[in-house]
């Protein structure tokens, strides 16, 4: 029961069933542990996770290869990689998952080099690299702009590993090109790709499009996206930022006409906390949290994302209660001095949050650690490890 709620998204549900199973008195093996881990993955439930290790050392339980591999991704789905890799160390024994899963989760932490290095220590370690393990060490390339090693690991294969790349490969690629800029080297390599592009591809077109301003390639490729998901919400959101971006409210307009003709829906963002072993959720535009009225000095929001053309005021009521700012709220009263503050939201971050969670962590002098729809994003001393690049991804 517990794996069936992790398998069909329930995370929730699959640790209140664990905790009815340890009320029960019912023993607790390694294959439900693997299941409360990945469930705690689901949720970013950091303190859950470190729970469930303390008690895999407290009864002295061998650190299989699954039990190893399901901690070291659990670690890395809450942000925590140092913590990931000496569980990857300190196992004895490591399949090609077990490499790929620590691999997968240092792009997502911004650690493009270290995910290329381990890479290294792969081969050298004997261990048959599969086609995940070179979705992993590509995102890696292209999150450390590492173009010519990227493009090495892609050549490398077919040629020297037998393994056909799949379309994952293909959007790789191409998102590393755009990344650094190459537009011309992107196209081409869709031009040639000798299997029909899929929305990934055309995905990381579109939003290379928006890093280097290219309205005309965004709309190219955000033509073809939309023919094959066409309520795709965060394509037309991206779209509709690359018009807002050059004040052209006409074509935001256009945007959101089209939007509402298709019936496409922009999803309702929320964000989660842990406090004490509780996640507590945050749903955008709740007014329900007696902070909610309170306001940073010094800071002036970000309207750039509000996509309507209505006085600066009003976007600065919109933008205030993004949930993530509630859920910040609630961890900086709710949460002892010096504790990291971790939160987890199911859309990418914008442009004012990310502004000013850099601002709220410079201010209180917090380490704050958020998890948005694409990667990981730490924040220390008025920095994000991800150098904002991840402002122009879907």
């Amino acid at each position: 029961m517990i794996a069936g709620y992790v398998h069909t998204g329930r995370p929730r549900e699959a640790l209140t069933l664990f905790d009815e199973m340890q009320k029960a008195g019912a023993a607790v093996g390694e294959a439900t542990l693997v299941s409360v881990l990945a469930a705690c993955a689901q949720m970013g439930a950091l303190e859950r996770g470190m729970w469930v290790h303390s008690y895999v050392r407290s009864r002295g339980m061998r650190l299989s290869v699954t039990l190893g591999t399901a901690l070291l991704d659990m670690y890395s789905k809450c942000g925590v990689v140092s913590m990931a890799m000496q569980v990857f160390e300190i196992m004895s024994e490591r399949n090609v998952y077990t490499w790929t899963s620590a691999m997968s989760g240092l792009p997502t932490n911004g650690m493009g080099k270290e995910c290329l290095q381990l890479f290294k220590r792969i081969e050298g370690a004997g261990v048959e690299p599969n086609a995940l393990t070179f979705v992993a060490v590509l995102r890696g390339c292209s999150v450390a702009g590492l173009v010519d090693e990227g493009r090495a690991c892609f050549d490398s294969m077919k040629d020297k590993h037998g393994v056909d790349p799949w379309l994952e490969h293909y959007g790789c690629m191409v998102d590393l090109y755009g990344r650094a800029g190459r537009l011309d080297y992107a196209v081409d390599f869709v031009n040639v790709m000798p299997v029909e592009p899929h929305e990934g591809v055309w995905g990381a077109l579109l939003n290379a499009s928006r890093i280097h301003n290219k309205v005309e390639l965004g709309k190219y490729a955000m033509d073809k996206l939309t023919v094959m998901e066409s309520k795709n919400d965060a394509a037309h959101v991206l779209l509709s930022n690359i018009y807002a971006d050059s004040q052209n409210w006409k074509g935001v307009s256009k945007v959101r006409d089209i939007m509402k003709a298709k019936g496409v829906r922009k999803v309702p963002g929320y964000s989660a906390i842990e406090v004490d072993g509780k996640v507590h959720e945050f749903f955008v535009g709740s007014k329900s949290h007696p902070g909610h009225k309170e306001r940073l000095h010094g800071y002036a929001a970000n309207t750039k994302e509000v996509l309507f053309d209505i006085e600066k005021e009003e976007k600065e009521s919109a933008i205030s209660l993004h949930s993530e700012k509630l859920a910040f709220a609630f961890g900086l009263i709710t949460s002892p001095e010096g504790v990291v503050i971790r939160i987890v939201k199911n859309l990418r971050v914008c442009n004012d949050c990310h502004d000013y969670t850099k601002l709220i962590s410079k201010v209180f002098d917090r380490e704050i650690v958020m998890r948005d729809r694409n990667r990981f994003h730490h924040f220390k001393h008025g920095e994000c490890s991800c150098r904002d690049y991840w402002r122009f991804f879907l």
